[in-house]
Order: structure tokens, then C-alpha cells, then sequence
């Protein structure tokens, strides 16, 4: 597929969307995917547990951007699952021999061209098919910097790992994407349902109440359980900064799609909150130094009053961007 053009993205669900979009004629930059698609979220889950420790997410789960991006945009996704592995290889083989763009879901642990202490047991990385060369598959990986060769068998491993978010082969394509929008309606709709998720749910651990939740949770630490508040503040850091995007970076992504509207749209208000919400993201990552300074305290007892207090602080600035944003989306 000659005239595909791979892009390196920040994060796998909305580069490989953007990447589908642009291919099929409608320009659509990574940031751009993942406003439209209201990926930024928060959810502290104690009941969904990582290495026994509660899952901390800062965007909506896997597929939520490939189903609601489609949705907006009045775009016909084509997704198949298989039972039976030999049949999705065959299906792949047929889509590119048709000259198809294919997404698909994999494990990371089973790709090889990952450097081993990049390779985990995450069954929902995304990524793209374009073509074949022999026994090779050419990948179009959008966290890498170059497209990739993949041996067959290696990438049906992959597509068909066990576990938790097994993909079951999943591939998926774009079909009839429409070429024209109303970009202020389409803006306003998303940005209301941002807020809306992070500000607009009752539950104790979702959106900003879960960010308060996560806060308190920290305050309580006893300082003289060394050894698991050290494992608890690691967990944090690596769920908001090593775990794909994480927190900060989901937070500076969605500050570009802001500018970006903006800019589309003649909305001055749009850039003051990309500006707003880019600070915010600052304070996540000092949270997260905060956190990595207090699990290496030695021979002095550590104090999460102050951890804690930036933590409800950065939900006090999100609640008030979520609310002045969701004015915005319901003017007229």
C-alpha cells in the first residue's frame, strides 16, 4: 500500500484512529481523534485489581475511541472477531490482498520488535496492517517511530493471546467515511460529554470524585508502613506515567485538541482552556515526583499531607475547567 503514510502517536487507540481517518481522505491529527472521541477520563478501581494493587485509569477503557470516534463521525466501522485463529490470519491475508487498511488488536508481550523490557502482558495494543512481504506482516505501529516487520507467526500469537482484554483476533477497518461536518456541532457534543464523564458521574470513583477519592487514599497512608506505601506511591507513578499515555499526558493531549479546536472553530475560550488545562497536566507530573520523592524517604518519616493536598488541588482545577467548558458546549 504504496500511498500510506505511517505517523508516530503518543498513544495506540487514537493514533491508529487517526491514522485509519487520514488514509481515507479526512485529516485528522491524533489530539483531534482523541477530543472527538472524549477519551480523558479518571477512574480510581479498587475491585480491579494490579499486582494487587487497584487499577488507576486516566482515559475510557479499550475500544471506547475506536467505537465513539466511528459514532461522531458517521463512519461504518467493520470489526470481526475470531474463534478460530487460522481464520482470522485468513481474514487479514484477504482484507490486504484487497488493499485494505487494517487495525488490529494484539498483545504486547508477543511482538517481537519490542525491545524485551518493553514487552508486558497487555492484550489491547493497537496497531496497523498494511501489507505483506513473504512471511513478514508490514506494521504500521503508531508508538514507534518507523513501520515495522512482524513474522506471521508472531503477530497470530499476539492477535490471539489469553487473558484479561483478550482481543480474539480483532481487526477492524473504516468504511463510507463522510468528508464534510459540522465541526462547531461535532466539537460541542464532544466536549459536553468530556465533562460529563469527569464531572458529571455519581460514582465515589470516577472523574473528580475519584481523583478526591485517590487524594484521601493517600492522606491515610501510615507513615510507618514503609514497605507497602513505597509499593502503593510506585503503583500511582507507574499507572500515571508509565502505562501508556498516563495521567499527565493524557491531560497535555486533550489541552491540544482544545488549541486545535480553537483554532478550527475562531473560539479564543477553547485556547485559554487548552492553556488552563496544559498547567493542570504540569501539576499531575509534580504529583507524581511528589509521590516517587516520598517512596524513597529513608530513615525520616514521610508526609502525605502535602501529596495529597496537590492531588485535591488538581481536581479543584479540573472541576472548575469542566464546568466553564460544559457552558461553553450548551451555548448557542
Amino acid at each position: 500500500m504504496s500511498s500510506f503514510q505511517h505517523r508516530q502517536s503518543a498513544h495506540c487507540e487514537s493514533g491508529v484512529m487517526a491514522s485509519l481517518l487520514s488514509h481515507a481522505g479526512l485529516p485528522m491529527s491524533e489530539p483531534m481523534a482523541f477530543g472527538l472521541a472524549s477519551g480523558l477520563a479518571f477512574a480510581y478501581l479498587p475491585i480491579v485489581k494490579l499486582s494487587g494493587m487497584p487499577l488507576i485509569a486516566y482515559r475510557m477503557p479499550p475500544k471506547h475511541l475506536i467505537k465513539t470516534l466511528s459514532k461522531r463521525l458517521g463512519v461504518r466501522l467493520h470489526t470481526r472477531t475470531f474463534g478460530n485463529p487460522q481464520q482470522g490470519k485468513q481474514a487479514l491475508d484477504q482484507a490486504l490482498e484487497r488493499g485494505q487498511l487494517v487495525g488490529l488488536q494484539s498483545s504486547v508481550f508477543w511482538l517481537p520488535y519490542f525491545p524485551p523490557e518493553m514487552r508486558f502482558h497487555f492484550n489491547a495494543h493497537n496497531l496497523l496492517a498494511y501489507g505483506r512481504d513473504g512471511d513478514d506482516y508490514l506494521l504500521s505501529d503508531p508508538v514507534l517511530e518507523e513501520p515495522v516487520r512482524c513474522p506471521s507467526a508472531d503477530l497470530q500469537k499476539a492477535r490471539f493471546a489469553k487473558g484479561a482484554l483478550a482481543a480474539k483476533g480483532l481487526m477492524y477497518s473504516l468504511e463510507q467515511v463522510p468528508l464534510e461536518h459540522d465541526w462547531h456541532q461535532l466539537v460541542r457534543k464532544s466536549v459536553l460529554s468530556t465533562t460529563r464523564i469527569l464531572d458529571g458521574m455519581p460514582l465515589p470513583w470516577i472523574g473528580i470524585r475519584g481523583i478526591q477519592h485517590l487524594a484521601g487514599q493517600v492522606a491515610k497512608l501510615d507513615p510507618n508502613n514503609a514497605k507497602y506505601n513505597r509499593l502503593y506511591l510506585t503503583h500511582i507513578v507507574r499507572m500515571q506515567e508509565e502505562i501508556g499515555t498516563g495521567g499527565a499526558g493524557f491531560r497535555f493531549m486533550y489541552a491540544s485538541f482544545l488549541q486545535e479546536a480553537g483554532a478550527l472553530l475562531g473560539e479564543p475560550s477553547l485556547n485559554e482552556a487548552s492553556s488552563r488545562l496544559t498547567r493542570i497536566g504540569d501539576t499531575w507530573r509534580q504529583f507524581a515526583s511528589a509521590c516517587v520523592r516520598a517512596s524513597r524517604s529513608k530513615g525520616e518519616t514521610a508526609n502525605f499531607a502535602p501529596i495529597a493536598e496537590t492531588l485535591r488541588g488538581i481536581a479543584l482545577q479540573e472541576r472548575e475547567l469542566m464546568q466553564e467548558l460544559a457552558a461553553w458546549s450548551k451555548r448557542k
